[in-house]
């Protein structure tokens, strides 16, 4: 009886630790010790549905009738390390220069892995890192918690094993824009509708109620849109294949400098040959020589008419953070019929403002001068430099001018109307102000509202926005 109660002893003991290592392991993957978790065992709310590399789920990732919530949780140590990058990269420490925006550094901010809840389940050691230019200096500056940020689902799958191939329904990269810049919120959004109702491809968009925990629980910062990588699953969903190189640019395409085209795909392929056949086409000598074989050579390697449709919307709704004024927040998708095709991205500075038919020349740092600047396009671009020739040449040759006006007319009549305009703005509007104005709405430090009554006009604002830019197109292109 003494051995047999000593050998029993003695199993569950070895059980037990057994049982505990076993555990540790799931729990906290070590990298050094493991190399294959089974994603199942390391996160029980793991399903292919949700947490695998899937068909992507729209409807869920991307509701249109209701707002997503989600929690992240960041936790001291992690927000310490962002402060700490952060001010290596920006100079100055959260909320350390307050009303004020600042350089742009050249790397962007750092990874750190977080914990994410949506709908019941949770996703583990997701990449987190904040992103953005202006939006981000003037947030991190001010000291405001409603930052941008973007998530990669699978950034540490090389640390923790166990997160392999993780994705949310589908997809494994979100961007979140959180209206830094838009007291009506929902500029980013319908900016995106607004192209894709008009023809133009665009990534989807989505509203999101956030919460973060920055290390003292979990602190609500407000009504983000969530949106969609175009590399991710966009040009396989609205193009139909996804076989070309995506290159998301910062060049003004006068010169072919490899270095300004960032490949979002097929990194192991060092093949330019696309573009590069592109900027010869479009700067080519026989634009003036002979402008027929100049646009037939260009329609070979570049999708014009599409191009020459984006533009028309573009300018129609005015959205000044673009191509033309800066050299960025464009994609380049070279589909294999429709040659390099255009994508447009990072709508946050859209609808806002009305420069008129045609533009001021001077050297005063506008559109196609140069310089940049918060200028948006006229609508005959006429104020536009040769720096931009994309803009430049189009402009000046009567074909394609002829088949820009034509569209613009076409958006003022068919899309861009302000009985469906307003009905947008108002589902939209409706749809978030319980989580953006009152009792569950936005509070100081994690908001970017001036006041309630700043959101509530904002949509007045929009509506009159449409309303003049029609009157203006109607006299461009009667």
């Amino acid at each position: 009886m003494k051995y047999s109660v000593i050998a029993s002893t003695l199993f569950l003991g070895i059980l037990s630790l057994y049982s505990c290592s076993k555990d540790a392991v799931v729990d906290d993957p070590d990298p050094d010790d493991v190399t294959t978790v089974d994603p199942q065992s390391y996160n029980a709310d793991w399903t292919d549905l949700s947490h695998g590399n899937v068909t992507p789920d729209y409807t869920t990732a991307f509701p249109q009738s209701s707002v997503n919530q989600i929690e992240i949780s960041i936790g001291t140590d992690k927000w310490n390390a962002i402060r700490t990058n952060m001010k290596a990269l920006y100079g100055y420490d959260f909320g350390a220069k307050a009303g004020a925006g600042g350089g742009f550094p050249n790397s962007e901010s750092e990874y750190v892995d977080v914990t994410l809840k949506f709908n019941n389940k949770t996703w583990k050691n997701v990449g987190f890192r904040l992103k953005g230019n202006s939006s981000l200096s003037q947030a991190w500056g001010q000291g405001i918690y409603k930052l941008p940020f973007r998530l990669n689902f699978d950034k540490f799958e090389d640390t923790y094993p166990g997160i392999k191939n993780q994705h949310f329904y589908g997809f494994e990269e979100l961007t979140f824009s959180p209206g830094i810049k838009d007291q009506s919120l929902i500029r980013e959004k319908v900016a995106a509708d607004i192209f894709r109702l008009a023809g133009v491809p665009a990534a989807q968009t989505a509203f999101y109620r956030v919460y973060i925990d920055f290390g003292a629980g979990l602190k609500y910062c407000g009504v983000y849109a969530g949106i969609e990588i175009p590399e991710d699953n966009m040009v396989k969903s609205q193009f139909g294949e996804e076989k070309g190189n995506v290159y998301k640019p910062e060049s003004k395409l006068a010169s072919f400098v490899q270095s300004e085209f960032e490949k979002k795909n097929n990194e192991e392929t060092p093949d330019y040959s696309d573009v590069q056949a592109f900027i010869t086409a479009l700067n080519s000598s026989l634009r003036t020589s002979n402008p027929a074989q100049w646009r037939s050579n260009l329609e070979q390697t570049f999708n014009v008419d599409h191009y020459l449709k984006y533009l028309a919307v573009n300018n129609a709704i005015v959205n000044w953070d673009v191509y033309g004024s800066m050299a960025h927040n464009y994609y380049l998708y070279n589909h294999t019929g429709k040659k390099l095709t255009w994508i447009p991205w990072d709508h946050n500075e859209a609808l806002t403002g009305s420069p008129g038919i045609s533009g001021s020349t001077s050297t005063g740092g506008g559109p196609g001068m140069g310089g940049g600047g918060q200028n948006a396009l006229s609508l005959s671009m006429n104020e536009v430099g040769s720096s931009w020739p994309l803009l430049r040449y189009v402009a000046d040759d009567a074909t394609y001018m002829e088949k820009y006006k034509s569209y613009l007319k076409s958006f003022k009549d068919n899309v861009f109307t302000e009985s469906a305009m307003n009905a947008l703005f108002d589902k939209y509007h409706n749809l978030i102000s319980p989580y953006v104005i009152g009792a569950n709405g936005e509070q100081a430090s994690y908001t970017h509202l001036t006041n309630s009554a700043s959101f509530t006009s904002a949509l007045a604002s929009l509506k009159a926005h449409v309303s003049t830019r029609r009157a203006l197109i109607s006299t461009y292109v009667p």
